[in-house]
This record gives structure tokens, C-alpha cells and sequence, in this order.
């Protein structure tokens, strides 16, 4: 009987304590709460809240108005501003890069007499990357070999200016304006930049229709304009899509020295040597080098970038 009372005694112990320090528990953790119903929530920039992006009650392109009161062309601009609105990792990237290239690409345009706006036609293609395609189409305005050469860049082993922003940028205002001077309108330049100016001008013809917004097109074709101006309103009005990124999180534009080569060079590892940069600053700053050499024929030159001389 001893035995057993002296069992119940020390149950009854442990029961009472662990009641007790339930009880401490629930206090503390009652006052803790109570302190954060006071206290500014913590800011999470990883929330994942589904919310529709607002669309603006007008909109232009390359100084062309966008026909926002008609149903079918909202529907489409809605889902192409959803799908870039969604696709954070990309959509996030293509706002950084923009710090480094747009300056660049906006100059050109500038000397080119081609609109800002033709800027987000480059997002769309390739993401502000040196991009290569299933269709082999290659750099940030995604040049299939033929067309790039017929627009002057050189595509050969050694040399690929596909991958040259400046060259490659100009090549694609001259297309453009190609475009723009068959077609009539640059929205219709644009599809012309994704389908050829000759797709777009055969469903002109068949279609009788002049306005990029009342055409039939494939599926691509049919977004791709839409797409290009969803990219302008995240980028023009970030805040408005609650993109959260600073000036200063964008990457800066590239300090380079430039180097002019008028001869060819057997070995670029040797010239890296001899110019105080790595093999790797080299093909970063230089992505048109395609080989380890650079034959450079008779009159001609080449500009290769390093990096620039720190203070």
C-alpha cells in the first residue's frame, strides 16, 4: 500500500508541474501576441499574392495609339501583362539589365530616328541576353544568320556581331524602318520583325486590313506586340505592378577602355597577356569573339573593350 500511495504522490508531481509550465507558456506567449497586434508587420518581399495587374485607360506605341476600347485588343494586352507580371525571375532580370543596356540601345535609337519605344521590342526577343533560339535566331535582337548578314554584321568562326549590341542594335533600327516604310505603321513593323515583313503584308492583302490591331495572326504574331507593350508599363510604371527594385539594384553600365586592332591576332590569350586583362573580361566585354584568334583582313578594323583602368 505504501508502495502504491507513494507512486500516486509522485504522478501527481509531475502532472502538477508540467500543468504549471503549461500555464507559463500560454501567458507568455498570450503577451507576445498581444505586442503583435502593435507592431509593423515584417516586410516580406516574397509574398506570392495573386493579383490582377490594371491596365491603363490609354496607351501608345512608338506614338501610335493602342485601341484600348476595344474588347478583343484589352483581353489580349491583359493576358500578356499577367504573364509578364508573373514571370518574376525574368521580368526581374530584364529590369536590372535595363540599367546597363537601355542607354546604349536608346542612343542608337536616337542616332537611327527610331522611337524609345522599339527598346522593349529587344526585352521581348531575348530578355536584354545574348540569347540563342530553337530557330537558331542568335544575340539581344535575335538575328538568324542570313538576315544578319544581309544587314551587314559579320557571322563567320571567329566573329559573330549578332552578339555586338551596338552593330546588332543598328541592324535592327535599319529593318525596322524597312518595315515601318512597307507596312505603314511601326506596330506593323514590329510584327513584321517577328513573322517578316512579307507574312504581314500577305495578311494585309488577304485580310483587307491595315491596322495591326484588327489582323489575324499565328498565335505568336497575334501576342507579340502586346507582349512588348506589357513590358513598357512594368518597365515605365513599375511601382504601379509593385515591382520593388532600386536605382541602385540595377546593374550599371559597363567602364570599358577600347582597344583598336587593325591586324590579326593568333592568339587572344597571348593579347590578354599583353593587355593587362583576363581571358575572361575579354569574352565578357567582347561576346562577338567567337574564337581563340581574330583574323582581321586588309582596311579593316576591330574595337575590343577591356576593362577600364581603376583610380
Amino acid at each position: 500500500m505504501e508502495r502504491k500511495k507513494s507512486i500516486l504522490i509522485w504522478c501527481g508531481g509531475i502532472a502538477c508541474g508540467i500543468l504549471v509550465c503549461l500555464c507559463a507558456w500560454l501567458i507568455t506567449h498570450n503577451h507576445g501576441k498581444a505586442g503583435e497586434e502593435n507592431a509593423a508587420p515584417p516586410v516580406n518581399h516574397y509574398v506570392n499574392v495573386l493579383a490582377n495587374p490594371p491596365l491603363p485607360d490609354s496607351l501608345t506605341f512608338c506614338g501610335e495609339p493602342v485601341p484600348l476600347n476595344d474588347p478583343m485588343v484589352r483581353e489580349a494586352l491583359d493576358r500578356e501583362l499577367t504573364s509578364v507580371c508573373y514571370q518574376h525571375s525574368t521580368t526581374l532580370l530584364c529590369l536590372k539589365r535595363a540599367g546597363r543596356y537601355f542607354p546604349v540601345i536608346e542612343q542608337i535609337l536616337k542616332e537611327e530616328n527610331v522611337p524609345e519605344d522599339i527598346k522593349y521590342l529587344c526585352v521581348t526577343e531575348s530578355s536584354l541576353s545574348n540569347a540563342i533560339s530553337s530557330a537558331k535566331a542568335v544575340g539581344f535582337w535575335q538575328f538568324l544568320e542570313s538576315t544578319a548578314k544581309l544587314y551587314g554584321l559579320t557571322v563567320n568562326e571567329e566573329v559573330d556581331e549578332r552578339y555586338h549590341v551596338e552593330k546588332s542594335t543598328h541592324a535592327a533600327c535599319k529593318y525596322l524602318k524597312e518595315g515601318k516604310k512597307s507596312l505603314g505603321t511601326w506596330s506593323l513593323a514590329a510584327a513584321g520583325y517577328n513573322m517578316g515583313t512579307g507574312g504581314v503584308n500577305k495578311s494585309k492583302t488577304n485580310q483587307g486590313q491595315s491596322e495591326y490591331w484588327d489582323l489575324y495572326f499565328n498565335p505568336e504574331t497575334a501576342r507579340y506586340v502586346f507582349r512588348i507593350l506589357a513590358y513598357k508599363l512594368v518597365f515605365e510604371k513599375p511601382h504601379a505592378y509593385n515591382v520593388r527594385l532600386n536605382d541602385k539594384d540595377k546593374y550599371p553600365p559597363e567602364e570599358c577602355e577600347e582597344i583598336e586592332v587593325t591586324s590579326s591576332i593568333p592568339s587572344l590569350y597571348t593579347f590578354c597577356q599583353d593587355n593587362n586583362m583576363t581571358y575572361k573580361e575579354l569574352k565578357t566585354l567582347n561576346p562577338w569573339l567567337r574564337s581563340t584568334k581574330l583574323t582581321v583582313p586588309a582596311g579593316k578594323k576591330y574595337i575590343i573593350r577591356k576593362p577600364a583602368k581603376k583610380e
